[in-house]
């Protein structure tokens, strides 16, 4: 079976961590992300510490090696959402191995003590194979779909999950 998969929640002085996978994320699926490298790679050791304040950044290893992340923002967001989960990317040479999987189900162990039981989330809408991983997860079409700002032409749309009715 391998090595199992370890999921953390980044703190501050795991920056660069989260820097590597985050910086990975947008050079190997750049239209998958609101964000660009060229912005990104150029943020500060205080930018970086500011995301990890504001935001939870989860990441999965495997052997060591960093191969997914997401993060989630405690909001009153779209559709009764509690909190917003963004920056979904597993590296493709581990797709299919369960990190996207293990991602959620630290989230799930968490949902009370952090403000996450009503999951809200965006897809493009011609991601097919991510929406079809986040149906398998228990996320439904909010039945919302809009045209990007930062992408025009591109439309996503919101999936949201409440955890505590699984």
């Amino acid at each position: 079976m391998g090595s199992p998969i370890i999921v953390t929640e980044i703190v501050v002085n795991e920056w660069e961590r989260l820097r590597k996978i985050r910086l990975a994320s947008l050079l190997e699926n750049p239209d998958a992300f609101g964000g660009t490298f060229d912005i990104e790679s150029h943020y500060s050791e205080d930018e970086w510490h500011n995301r990890v304040v504001k935001l939870d950044f989860l990441v999965a290893s495997k052997s060591k090696v960093d191969i997914a992340m997401m993060y989630i923002e405690v909001l009153n967001g779209d559709h009764g959402a509690t909190c917003w989960i963004g920056g979904c990317w597993s590296d493709p040479s581990y797709r299919g191995q369960g990190a996207l999987r293990a991602l959620f189900d630290y989230l799930d162990k968490h949902v009370v003590a952090k403000g996450w039981m009503r999951q809200g989330l965006g897809v493009w809408t011609d991601n097919e194979s991510a929406i079809k991983a986040y149906r398998a997860l228990g996320f439904e079409d909010a039945g919302f779909r809009r045209e990007s700002e930062k992408q025009p032409g591109r439309f996503y749309m919101h999936m949201i999950r409440d955890t505590l009715s699984k």
